[in-house]
């Protein structure tokens, strides 16, 4: 690909580009300063001519000091012109001009401007001066500025005789600013211009190439950006470079509290992964028949906010709940590790479960049923060929709900006791003390362990093939468990239900008690105020989770599609700045985004785009680990048929690729639909006054201890939540390529 014949067109089209692009920025940075310096001009002379020889020396410092409020940034000092010198003395002003002008005075060009004051006729000078601002006491500035200066006279009522001269100085801030801004425009527009000439004449496959371009893109810009306005800060000590705000964070203090996050997440991962497989084994691999209500309910603890649930257990299992203090009279605490693991467990267990059941119902059970054919029992199939085959999906699972329980806040603030994690400091540090420096590098703690387990997994599903598509997957499995285990794995699964229910039949209580825990009575008086004060949160919520799920969706299929079928470089770091936003606690996310898009040229902070990036980054890793737990299953020839016979990679990515990987597509839509309805803390920093969210209005409502308006809020969560759910398996129906018929042995 690389002949002589293309390179010298590449570096022909570069120069043109850049000789063309250096032009304009060259035209458009002379009209600007043109535009600026006509600009001041006129308003400086109208400034002038508002000087009145009557200023006591109080008026006239007051007048001096105005000019602040015509241009931004300006100073100026008054020179009273001497009839006895014949020069122009300071009188009042800025100190930092005064100083300026003193050290300067005895220049060609400011002597020139000094008779031109005496002859009436304003100057401005040609070169810029630096002047130290920070001399003005009531000035934050700590350097010394380039500036532009400004001679203008001013005349006794005839006009006719000078009196003295202002001079006003402009920092060319706002012309550098301009310029910066153009500039790094021009250089992102080349940049993108010259790597789309690249990959359209020296690569095969241009289309692969723009998609990995535009996922660099999104990453980079959506990522990488961000999280590098976070590193910034915790590298920023009073303004300044430094290192201490790490070594805090590298205290005994919080390294045990990173110690206690390792723990909780280690266990919640765990317990989830176990519990997270019962259930999508008891669903997809064996003749269970309740399974659509199974589904329902194993996912409903991912469908509410996530304090309902740590609500619900201290109002039943608190130091005073109805269970552990008024039923059994227990002086067990619920607080602590304990308490942390059981409530993680239940709300993350469902993100086990949903990444488990597509890559169960993947796997073709001609596999296992050779296995038995061979007189292995059912036990013997299923720990060497399920298990096995499933391994990617168990990694893939774990990973997720560790990353998701490192960067929990919401729960240990509300049950952690004494027991400390990092999130909750990195939380408390932001919120509590407004340290955004600390907070972040805190925040960065939590990936060493998160980017390790990443890595671990990628090393350890590498060296195996997992490989059960191959183009004829067969559409009846083997019922691999006997009645008994069968039944017991139902009791097991059903038990777990029971107890998820009672949690959220306190909820639906709630909605309809007056105060709980003080007032038991009955009331609808709930219903009527929380949905006329939540229902424009309803409708945002709604409309934004709505427009983020299909985004998410399909970006999250062709990000595991050319993780695991494509070879480019810079591979394994896409990989990992996908990963990166699940390991990061929501709230530095939202702070970062805030730092990042509060200013031009990306201005995005109170706006629902925003909102909606955040959604789709945040769940992204999700959509693309379920991809590629489906995609390590399908065999590649499959897609090198298709493209043999002349399929281009959007044909084989909407013909073959989204048809095999649809229930992990399902999956991700899902997923990504319910993290958006329940987000908190990313969410709750990029509200604004235009655009609010349910969780946020629910959240507030349980702080101000309004539980019966969080409660009732919660279950129309859920219920938008599970309609929704309906309508998206309802229209997007499983195709009969994945479609199972259970049968025995």
């Amino acid at each position: 690909m690389f002949t002589k014949r293309r390179i010298i067109q590449f570096i022909a089209i570069a120069v043109l580009f850049l000789a063309a692009m250096g032009w304009i920025y060259h035209q458009l940075s002379v009209s600007f300063r043109e535009y600026a310096d006509e600009r001041n001009f006129n308003e400086i002379s109208l400034f002038a001519r508002t000087y009145d020889e009557g200023f006591s020396q109080d008026e006239l410092s007051a007048w001096t000091g105005s000019v602040r409020n015509m241009i931004p940034g300006a100073r100026s000092a008054y020179l009273a012109y001497s009839e006895e010198t014949f020069d122009f003395e300071p009188a009042a002003g800025s100190e930092a001009v005064i100083t300026m002008f003193q050290d300067s005075r005895e220049l060609p060009e400011f002597i020139s401007a000094l008779d031109s004051c005496y002859y009436l006729e304003p100057m401005k000078l040609e070169a810029d001066y630096s002047v130290d601002y920070s001399l003005d006491p009531d000035d934050a500035a700590s350097s010394s500025e380039a500036s532009q200066i400004y001679f203008l006279p001013t005349a006794d009522e005839s006009g006719a005789y000078v009196l003295g001269a202002i001079i006003i100085t402009v920092p060319g801030v706002a012309a550098t600013g301009y310029e910066s801004l153009m500039r790094t425009l021009f250089i992102g527009a080349s940049a993108i211009f010259l790597i789309i000439a690249f990959i359209l004449l020296f690569t095969r496959d241009p289309m692969t190439g723009f998609l990995v371009l535009a996922l660099f893109v999104i990453v980079g810009l959506f990522v990488a950006f961000p999280i590098f306005e976070a590193i910034r800060l915790s590298f920023i000590k009073e303004g300044h470079f430094s290192f201490a705000i790490w070594k805090s964070c590298l205290s005994p203090t919080y390294l045990v509290a990173l110690w206690g996050s390792l723990k909780l997440g280690v266990l919640t991962a765990s317990f989830s992964t176990v519990i997270g497989f019962l259930f999508a084994f008891l669903i997809e691999r064996t003749s269970f028949r309740q399974k659509k209500l199974m589904t329902t309910l194993a996912t409903m603890p991912v469908i509410s906010p996530p304090f309902s649930l740590s609500l619900s257990i201290i109002l039943l299992f608190g130091n005073n709940g109805l269970i552990s203090k008024q039923i059994l009279h227990l002086n067990a605490s619920i607080y602590g590790l304990g308490g942390l693991v059981l409530v993680e467990t239940i709300g993350m267990f469902p993100i086990a479960f949903m990444t488990l059941s597509g890559v169960l119902k993947q796997i073709d059970s001609t596999v296992e049923d050779a296995a038995l054919d061979l007189s292995a029992t059912r036990w013997q199939a299923f720990r060497t060929v399920t298990l096995p085959l499933a391994l990617p999906g168990v990694l893939s699972a774990w990973l997720l709900v560790f990353t998701n329980s490192l960067a929990d806040f919401a729960n240990p603030l509300l049950l952690s006791g004494d027991y400390r994690v990092l999130s909750t400091e990195a939380y408390m540090l932001v919120t509590g003390r407004n340290d955004l420096g600390s907070g972040s590098a805190l925040s960065f703690l939590l990936l060493l362990p998160t980017l390790t387990a990443f890595l671990v997994q990628r090393f350890w599903v590498s060296r195996k093939s997992y490989v059960t598509v191959t183009g004829k997957p067969s559409t009846t499995l083997t019922d691999l468990t006997n009645k008994p285990v069968r039944l017991a794995l139902a009791s097991v699964c059903w038990a777990i239900m029971a107890f998820i229910l009672v949690l959220y039949v306190t909820i639906l209580a709630g909605c309809f008690v007056r105060n709980w825990g003080i007032d038991y009575s009955f009331t609808l008086d709930n219903w009527g105020e929380a949905l006329a004060r939540g229902w424009t949160s309803i409708r945002d919520t709604v409309t934004l989770a709505a427009i983020a799920t299909p985004i998410a969706g399909v970006l999250a299929m062709v990000a595991a599609m050319l993780i695991v079928r494509k070879k480019f470089p810079g591979k394994r770091l896409l990989e990992i700045l996908i990963m990166t936003p699940y390991a990061i606690p929501g709230t530095l996310i939202g702070i970062s985004y805030i730092l990042a898009f509060n200013k031009p040229p990306i201005l995005l902070v109170g706006t629902g785009a925003i909102i909606v990036i955040n959604y789709v980054i945040r769940e992204l890793p999700v959509g693309v680990e379920n991809g590629i737990a489906a995609l390590h299953q399908i065999d590649p020839a499959i897609e090198e048929a298709a493209s043999d016979l002349g399929a281009d990679v959007n044909t084989v990515f909407r013909t073959i690729v989204m048809p095999l990987v649809r229930p992990a597509f399902i999956t991700s839509m899902s997923y990504t639909f319910v993290r958006s309805m329940t987000a908190v803390s990313a969410i709750i920093f990029l509200i604004s006054a235009r655009w609010n969210h349910l969780t946020v209005l629910i959240f507030n409502f349980s702080e101000n201890l309004r539980f019966g308006l969080a409660s009732v809020l919660s279950t129309v969560l859920i219920a938008i939540v599970l309609v929704v759910f309906f309508l998206m398996n309802l229209i997007v129906r499983d195709g009969k390529l994945t479609e199972k018929t259970i049968s025995s042995r």
